[in-house]
C-alpha cells in the first residue's frame, strides 16, 4: 500500500453483495473504490443526498436493464468504508429505496463505531 492509499473496509454484507455482481459492474466498482482510497472522486460516482454533507458517496453502473450502486464514505482520512452493494429495485424514478437508506444510515454508524475502535 502506497502512502496515498487508504485502505477500504467492507461493511455488513457489502463485499459478499459485490463479489455476486456481474463481472464489467464489479471491475468498475473496483477500480472506483481504489479511487476513492487514493482521494480521488471516481468517475460515475456522486453524493447520496439526505446523509448530511458529502462525505456518503455512491458510484452507479448500469448493466443490460439493471442498475447498480456502491455507496461508500470518505468521512474518514484513515479509511474508506464501503456500507452498501446492490441492485436498484425502486420502481420510482432514481431515488434509494427507504430499505436501502435505512441499511446505509446503519451501516454508518457502525463505521464511526469501527473508526473509533481500529484508528483513534
Amino acid at each position: 500500500m502506497s502512502s496515498g492509499t487508504r485502505p477500504i473496509v467492507y461493511l455488513g454484507s457489502s463485499r459478499k453483495d459485490l463479489q455476486k455482481l456481474p463481472s464489467d459492474v464489479k471491475d468498475t466498482f473496483a477500480q472506483g473504490l481504489h479511487a476513492a482510497s487514493l482521494g480521488e472522486n471516481p468517475v460515475g460516482s456522486k453524493v447520496l443526498k439526505g446523509f448530511g454533507g458529502r462525505s456518503v458517496v455512491e458510484l452507479l453502473d448500469d448493466h443490460k436493464s439493471d442498475t447498480y450502486r456502491a455507496v461508500y464514505t470518505v468521512k474518514f482520512k484513515e479509511a474508506v468504508y464501503v456500507l452498501h452493494v446492490f441492485k436498484k429495485k425502486s420502481t420510482k424514478g432514481i431515488a434509494t429505496p427507504k430499505k436501502d437508506k435505512d441499511l446505509i444510515e446503519k451501516r454508518l454508524k457502525d463505521a464511526i463505531s469501527h473508526h473509533k475502535h481500529y484508528f483513534k
